[in-house]
């Protein structure tokens, strides 16, 4: 039974330059079709045998909540006609501030939806701007007031450090002003120079630099700044108040099935795993015409499911059991030794100075 759904909308209002994940500008042409792939995508896989019962479905993107109200309707009305979701414990969206309405955000509250991740990521105009964003500081407190006033009681907000031109009390008062309005859970990402973005680009030219150490004292700040607040680090960039811990995200670093629906998602579901193409029209093409829209396919083999689990189990605070690390006797103890894990009971997790390392510590398993 596979328990955990994401779809992916690949729709923006506009194109950040330091975002990688797959994107395209808003078409009211090609929305309709896109969402008739999506319901009949799903339709296709319960078909071929993958039984559905979900405890978490994500939306992202791309921004879904680009979409209008009755599209949102349309499909959240499709996926609720489809699916058992009588075990359903967390529904999120992503959220661009500059497209919530109180009448989307009911809608979505009356459609199940119980849990939003709204895409902040500064405070301060300045790092706004040299992110792209097309929302205004004003205009996320809006959104927020206006979240809470339609009924979410679990709200996430996104935010990026070590952005070009942005202070460390820049980002420091950043953190400040997301600890006062209280939301349930923060999400907070070191600035990564992903390919195929103009962030890259300008990187490659020189105009934009990183500083690791700077990263390292930023990301200490912010874990002591929001542990102090009360939000616990329960993953290495996601701290969360008691009991707000984003379900899905945790069943994809414990390595559980996921169906992914739309462009560029991916899916694992027992020995498969596959991602569909990053083209919304072929994706679209494909599906309507009732072929099947993967570009790529791999085998999910016993040992490869417990290497990924070690790696992204060791980014949470739950770490992993001592066990499974047994195959790596020598490396673990050499981690251990540099300071980078340590053992609690018949777990080991990261030691602050590891969190600050996790990818590289994950590449000792993978």
């Amino acid at each position: 039974m596979t328990r955990h759904v994401y779809v992916h909308i690949p729709f923006c209002p506009k194109v950040c330059p330091y975002c990688s994940f797959y994107k395209e500008a808003s078409d009211r042409n090609k929305t309709q079709p896109f969402l008739d792939a999506v319901l009949r995508e799903l339709d296709m896989r319960r078909d071929e045998g993958i039984a559905l019962r979900p405890h978490t479905i994500f939306f992202g993107g791309g921004t879904p909540s680009a979409l209008t109200v009755a599209q949102m309707e349309y499909l959240l009305g499709g996926l609720r006609g489809r699916l058992d979701l009588s075990e359903l414990a967390e529904w999120t969206l992503e959220m661009n501030p500059a497209t919530v309405s109180l009448e989307k955000a009911k809608l979505l509250r009356d459609l199940g939806v119980n849990r939003i991740s709204m895409g902040v990521q500064a405070w301060d105009a300045p790092t706004l701007e040299t992110l792209g964003r097309v929302h205004t500081a004003d205009q996320s407190r809006h959104s927020y007031a206006v979240l809470r006033e339609a009924g979410f009681d679990n709200v996430n907000l996104d935010h990026i450090f070590g952005v070009p031109g942005q202070s460390p009390e820049a980002w420091r008062d950043t953190l400040r002003q997301t600890i006062a309005l209280q939301p349930d859970h923060i999400s907070a990402y070191n600035l990564t120079y992903e390919e195929d973005t103009e962030f890259m680009r300008k990187f490659q030219r020189g105009e934009f630099a990183q500083d690791p150490d700077a990263d390292a004292d930023l990301f200490e700040q912010t874990a002591d700044l929001l542990a102090g607040a009360g939000y616990e680090p329960y993953e290495t960039s996601n701290f969360s108040r008691p009991g707000r811990r984003c379900a899905h995200n945790l069943a994809y670093w414990r390595g559980h099935d996921y169906l992914g629906l739309g462009p560029s998602a991916f899916s694992t579901v027992g020995e498969h795993r596959w991602s569909n193409v990053r083209d919304t029209a072929a994706y679209t093409q494909r599906i309507l015409a009732g072929e099947f829209a993967a570009d790529f396919h791999e085998p999910v083999s016993p040992e490869l499911r417990r290497r990924e689990s070690i790696a992204f189990g060791l980014r949470t605070s739950d770490g992993v059991e001592r066990a499974w690390l047994q195959p790596w006797g020598a490396r673990v103890d050499e981690l251990a030794s540099l300071g980078l894990i340590s053992t609690v009971g018949e777990r080991v997790v990261l030691t602050p100075k590891g969190r600050l390392l996790a990818d590289s510590v994950a590449e000792v398993f993978v």
